[in-house]
C-alpha cells in the first residue's frame, strides 16, 4: 500500500482540536500494542502544542486521525530524530509510508532517527522496507519494590536532601549537563525543560534527591511517579502506577566513589515507601557499566527501544 496517495499536513504548532485527536490516537495504539508510541519527551511538548523548530505531520481520514508524527531538528550533530503513531484502524493502508516520506523530506540532509518503542515487528518492517537500519537499542529494566532495598552507602562528606522549587534549578542543571555532556538527549537541557517538567502534574520535589559535598550539588536522583491515570478524562487507560528511576547523575568530579548506586537506592527506598510495587529505568545496552550496577541492584532487562537511521 506505499503507493497510495495520502495528504500529509505540517503544523508548527497544533490547536487543542488537534492535540485532543493526537492524544486519542496514542491512546488507542498503546491499547493496540501494549506499549505508548511516543516518548515522554514528545508527549510533554504535545500537550503545549510543540515548539518550533519541531514539526508535526497528522494525517486525517475524514474526521478521523490517521497518522501522527513528531519531529525535532534540534540536534545538529546526530541529525533530525522522529516518532510516529498509526491508527490501529488506519494501518497497512499506506499512512505510515507517507509519514516517513514527508520526515525524509523534511529532515533534509539524510540523517533522520526513527524511534520504535518496544519491539514492534510493524515499525520494523516498515522502517528497513524504507532504507534504515537499527543503530541503537534502549534498554528498560525493572525491578520488584517487594524485595529488600539495602541502605545506601554515602561517601565521606555527602549529605542527602531533598530538591528546592525556585532554589535549585540552576546548580542542578549545570550539574546535569555535566554529567552527561556525551548524552544524546540529556545532556543539553535548559530551565525551560526543567521548568516544563516541574509543571507537569508528576512531579514531586520530595522525590527528587540532591548529593551535596561542602556545600556543592555533586549528583541527584530524581524519581517519577507514573502510569496511575491517563489526563485524558474520556479515556482513562488506567492501569497500576509504577515507579521510575527518571534519572541518576553524577558530577564527573565524584566519579568512582560508588554515589550513583547510593543515590539509586535512596530513591528505591523513597518509592517502596510509596507502596509502589515495582520500578522501571532507560538504559543504552551499549552501556555496560550502568546495567552492571543496575542488575546488582536487583534490576533485569524488560523490553527495548529501538532506533533506526537512514542508509
Amino acid at each position: 500500500m506505499a503507493g497510495v496517495d495520502v495528504d500529509v499536513q505540517r503544523r508548527a504548532r497544533l490547536t487543542d482540536k488537534e492535540i485532543h485527536a493526537v492524544q486519542q490516537l496514542v491512546d488507542t495504539s498503546t491499547d493496540a500494542d501494549g506499549v505508548r508510541p511516543l516518548s515522554e519527551h514528545v508527549m510533554l511538548h504535545l500537550r503545549h502544542g510543540g515548539d518550533e523548530p519541531t514539526r508535526n505531520l497528522l494525517v486525517w481520514r475524514g474526521d478521523d486521525l490517521a497518522g501522527y508524527a513528531h519531529l525535532d531538528i534540534t540536534d545538529v550533530v546526530a541529525g533530525a530524530s522522529a516518532e510516529l503513531a498509526v491508527s490501529p484502524s488506519h494501518r497497512r493502508q499506506g499512512v505510515g509510508h507517507a509519514l516517513v516520506r514527508a520526515l525524509i523530506a523534511d529532515a533534509g540532509d539524510g540523517r533522520l532517527r526513527l524511534w520504535s518503542h518496544g519491539v514492534h515487528a510493524g515499525a520494523k518492517a516498515l522502517a528497513e522496507s524504507m532504507g534504515f537500519k537499527q543503530e541503537r537499542v534502549l534498554w528498560q529494566m525493572r525491578r520488584s519494590l517487594f524485595a529488600p532495598v539495602p541502605a545506601p552507602e554515602w561517601p565521606p562528606g555527602v549529605d542527602v536532601r531533598t530538591f528546592v522549587v525556585g532554589q535549585d534549578e540552576d546548580e542542578w542543571l549545570q550539574v546535569n549537563n555535566r554529567s552527561f555532556a556525551q548524552h544524546p538527549e540529556q545532556g543539553g537541557w535548559t530551565l525551560d525543560d526543567v521548568h516544563m517538567r516541574e509543571n507537569e502534574p508528576w512531579f514531586d520535589p520530595a522525590g527528587f534527591f540532591l548529593a551535596e559535598k561542602a556545600g556543592h550539588v555533586v549528583g541527584f536522583h530524581w524519581t517519577k511517579v507514573h502510569g496511575a491515570r491517563s489526563s485524558n478524562s474520556s479515556h482513562p487507560h488506567d492501569h497500576d502506577p509504577i515507579g521510575e528511576v527518571y534519572v541518576v547523575g553524577v558530577d564527573p568530579s565524584m566519579q568512582g566513589q560508588k554515589l550513583g548506586p547510593a543515590l539509586t537506592l535512596r530513591g528505591l527506598q523513597h518509592l517502596r515507601a510509596l507502596g509502589l510495587p515495582q520500578v522501571m529505568l532507560y538504559v543504552d545496552d551499549e552501556n555496560t557499566n550502568a546495567i552492571g550496577v543496575y542488575e546488582r541492584l536487583g534490576f533485569a532487562k524488560w523490553d527495548v527501544d529501538i532506533c533506526f537511521r537512514q542508509q
